[in-house]
């Protein structure tokens, strides 16, 4: 199991705090009217780790337990409010939950007390207009996201719409699984966008990061060959355990275009940006193999990809973008985690440490995924 840290405690342990709900003995009595959280009142306040009430699930919801969460790049934009979308504040940031169902509206069909769900990036969705209705729910006018515009899973006790929750086996370790529920569904998503075929070339920029470390065993895993880019001998070790048949360390090359080219003998048939870098973004237009895609996955704040046209045209790239993923990209993101084919590189620190990692998150210098522990 890939584990980045010295947090060493068992599945089992992990999930005998909650062993007792997983036997069905939940009940209204049993959930507090507090609970601990990460809030902050203001973009760029004080993250405080305090005592908030426990929300109450309307008709239409599930009140998941949740025990872990993962730390996504889009929860530091949700807290600066450094993006072009309204926030709510006060707000709980967080959409990697993952816990155990707890309570629940009665109009909820098709889930149980007991269940394990996952709290993800598109809490909801109209499910009436054109995007619902064509399976693009990430693309409703009227989403309600995570962590965003809906309190999210820094907290112990989260609302989610049950139809777009994610459904977790049985039995599945709930640290390992919180990263799947986004950073898992968005690469695998943007992987199926790329539109490759089994022995295709796909390069992964920011192959060591949070979205990348998971983008490179999803695509080893459809059976594509895989040049990971990053920077650091580090990252590239990570990258080569976790897949990568090549790996270009963009710090040692002073042409990476030249340098990803003759990794790839040509230019890889797919690019994965999954980096915040501007730059590496225009490069990848570059260096991709004529005919091939582009998929920009990344959201770094106010940034422009370049694409020089006459290059563009005669190379015949395709450029897109790629948002999360709907209910069917999460049902098989999952079952690649649920089969083995997948691994979350993670370290998991108390949710109280979550500034701290915000702060690291700045500096560029984590490996893999941070997932907080609710119960510290």
């Amino acid at each position: 199991m890939l584990r980045l840290t010295s947090y060493t405690r068992s599945v089992a342990a992990r999930r005998a705090p909650f062993a007792g709900v997983l036997r069905g003995m939940a009940s209204a009595t049993s959930i507090p009217e507090k609970q601990k959280a990460i809030i902050f009142y203001e973009n760029g306040g004080e993250l405080k780790y305090e005592d908030i009430p426990v929300p109450k699930p309307k008709s239409n919801e599930l009140l998941i337990n949740v025990k872990y969460s993962g730390v996504c790049h889009t929860d530091l934009h949700a807290w600066k409010g450094d993006w072009p979308l309204p926030t709510k504040l006060p707000l709980v940031g967080g959409h990697e939950g993952a816990g155990v169902v707890v309570a629940m509206g009665e109009n909820v069909k098709g889930w149980k007390i007991g269940d394990l769900a996952g709290i993800k990036w598109l809490n909801g969705s109209c499910m009436a207009c054109e995007y619902c209705e064509k399976s693009a729910e990430s693309n409703c006018p009227h989403a309600d996201l995570s962590g965003y515009t809906h309190d999210g899973s820094f907290q112990q006790y989260a609302t989610a719409d049950a139809v777009q929750a994610a459904r977790i086996p049985k039995g599945t370790d709930l640290a390992e699984v919180s990263p799947i529920l986004c950073a898992g569904v968005t690469v695998y998503k943007a992987l199926k966008t790329a539109n490759l075929k089994a022995g295709d070339w796909v390069a992964i920029s920011g192959a060591a990061g949070g979205l990348g470390s998971l983008a490179v065993q999803y695509a080893k895993a459809m059976g594509y060959r895989v040049l990971g880019i990053d920077g650091g001998e580090e990252k590239g070790k990570l990258a080569k355990k976790l897949g990568a048949e090549k790996f270009v360390d963009y710090t040692k090359h002073k042409d990476l275009v030249e340098a990803v080219q003759e990794a790839t003998n040509g230019g890889p048939h797919g690019v994965i940006n999954v980096s915040v870098s501007e730059g590496a973004m225009t490069a990848s237009t570059q260096y991709v193999r004529p005919t091939g895609t582009v998929v920009l996955v990344g959201l770094p704040a106010g940034a422009v990809i370049k694409s020089e046209v006459f290059s563009h045209v005669i190379k015949s790239i395709n450029i897109r973008g790629s948002y999360v993923g709907n209910r069917a990209d999460t049902r098989e993101a999952v079952d690649f985690f649920a089969r083995g084919l997948v691994k979350s590189p993670i370290h998991v620190v108390g949710l109280s440490e979550l500034p701290r990692v915000y702060d690291l998150m700045e500096k560029g210098k984590i490996l893999g995924r941070y997932v907080v522990d609710t119960s510290k």
